[in-house]
């Protein structure tokens, strides 16, 4: 199992930050989409806010591969139709590469009960 940590901002807009909320429920969540995330290898996946900062934790298995994933997407229409409704909502961090939504975020601790 690997597991990544990945950021992004939401426009800092208490009504659109809201309605990306109710989009998030679990029971308006599109059966097509959780079903991608699953067959792409994605095996848990939670997302916080505070703010408008969003922190996503996925857990994955041990050959999941961004790259596959994305390819995945784009031959989803279904997924497409969802990062488009998305995007009205989310704001790349101002340090995110072109057309990079959520940006992985490096491990800088790590504690280990002895």
């Amino acid at each position: 199992m690997k597991k990544f940590c990945l950021a992004l901002d939401l426009k800092d807009d208490p009504e659109l930050i809201h309605e990306y909320e109710r989009y998030h429920q679990s029971e308006n969540a599109w059966p097509e989409v959780t079903q991608s995330i699953l067959s792409s290898g994605i095996t848990g996946m939670e997302i916080y806010r505070t703010g408008n900062r969003l922190f996503m934790i996925m857990e994955t298995k041990d050959d999941f591969d961004f790259s596959l994933k994305e390819e995945m997407d784009r031959n989803n229409a279904k997924v497409m139709e969802w990062e488009a409704l998305m995007s009205q909502f989310q704001l790349p961090l101002s340090w995110s590469a072109e057309n990079e939504k959520w940006v992985p975020m490096n491990r800088i601790f790590t504690l280990v009960p002895a």
